[in-house]
């Protein structure tokens, strides 16, 4: 039987599903390695640019930087030169702080800006005011959370985000609504040369959140892995090196406008996910389907992508990105995502590879399935 999700649950998926973007992309986010030079077949651009990266050392923002450089492009970076300030030696590096200096951006030009690290409307006001009158467009890197509650199945561009906090739904309100007044702020500033993109779980090859990784992770080193919910439940993902190329290109191309950006491009069930993942790293893990959602709270499991699709999560993994995919966003199949995230993950140090930050471990796991089956009797 389904049941709704309490209050501890939905914070907890909500701030391991879409408040570790703001991390991962921000100014003093992570220093995980992943970004490396685009494989790309697309024409050269039409001109160079000369682009301002707001933040850039994070998850998102070296394999944004990385592509814009190989497309011939030029890159400036603005952040607080505390997360791996030697990522890129040889671009110039603005030091600043968007909470309370901005002053390194003043009587500057640029053709585009790209803003990776702004959670808080006040910072996007700041920047965006700022650099209407210099710099030609303004793409913000927003998120689907805006669509709190995920009330609706297959929302898309025209459904309204909430611009009130709930205080009784926690951090999961306050984060999509921020980031929703942070859209306005930029339409504010810059109009139609205003572009927001809305990722959804960012994957691939870098990722420190762990929470796609720890699929292939788990079922390459484990003889046996839990299904979570239904094979049918949907889940959403894309990986990093799509979502980035296609940002600078939409730069490239002029475009201006909203953009929900997931995949993969057709609907896809939790369980032909697993298979694929499986399938792209040769593993043969056995997998036991725990349809107790009350069970799986019990013990913590939460194993993004998947969420379940009820209460205010319904529509969390059905977002539309068909206006993306019209505008060239095109994505690979999740077996590459799920091979190079894994050979990824095993080049990192021990200890980091000593205990995932998403998904349960071995042990946990282990457990899990035998109190299961001891319950089920099977």
């Amino acid at each position: 039987m389904h049941r709704s999700i309490t209050r501890r649950d939905f914070a907890r998926l909500s701030a391991l599903a879409v408040g570790t973007l703001a991390v991962g992309a921000g100014c003093g986010g992570g220093t995980e390695e992943g970004a490396g030079t685009a494989t790309d077949t697309e024409d050269a651009p039409p001109r160079p640019l000369d682009i301002l990266v707001l933040g850039g050392t994070g998850f998102i923002g070296p394999h944004q930087v990385q592509y814009a450089l190989d497309r011939g492009h030029s890159v400036t970076l603005f952040n607080r030169g505390q997360s791996a300030p030697d990522r890129f030696p040889d671009l110039e590096t603005i030091i600043g702080d968007r909470e309370n200096d901005l002053e390194g951006l003043r009587g500057r030009q640029w053709d585009a800006v790209i803003d990776n690290s702004a959670t808080n409307p006040e910072w996007v006001r700041a920047s965006a005011q700022l650099l209407a009158d210099s710099a030609g467009r303004y793409l913000y890197v927003s998120s689907t959370g805006v669509f709190f509650p995920y009330l609706t199945t297959g929302a898309d561009e025209s459904v309204e985000p909430l611009l009130e906090k709930d205080p009784e739904k926690g951090m999961s309100s306050s984060y999509g609504v921020d980031k929703a007044l942070s859209e306005d702020e930029v339409e504010a500033a810059f109009g139609d040369r205003g572009i927001v993109v809305r990722p959804h779980f960012i994957a691939g090859p870098g990722d420190p959140t762990d929470r796609f990784t720890s699929w292939p992770v788990r079922l390459a080193n484990r003889p046996e892995v839990i299904g979570p919910g239904t094979p049918e439940d949907p889940v959403q993902y894309i990986d990093v090196r799509d979502l980035t190329p296609w940002m600078v290109r939409l730069l490239e191309d002029e475009v201006g406008g909203v953009f929900n950006a997931g995949g993969p491009a057709e609907r896809q069930g939790v369980g032909e996910f697993i298979r694929r993942v499986a399938a792209g790293i040769g593993s043969t893990a056995e997998v036991t389907w725990i349809d107790d959602l009350e069970f799986l709270d019990e013990h913590q499991f939460y194993a993004v992508p998947w969420i379940p699709p009820e209460g205010d999560l319904l529509g969390m993994a059905t977002v539309n990105s068909d206006k993306a995919m019209s505008h060239g966003l095109s994505l690979r199949p999740v077996e590459e995502t799920a091979r190079d995230s894994l050979e990824w993950f095993r080049s990192q140090p021990e200890e980091r590879q000593a205990e995932l930050r998403h998904g349960p471990d071995a042990e946990a796991e282990a457990q899990m399935l035998a109190v299961w089956k001891a319950r089920t009797n099977a």
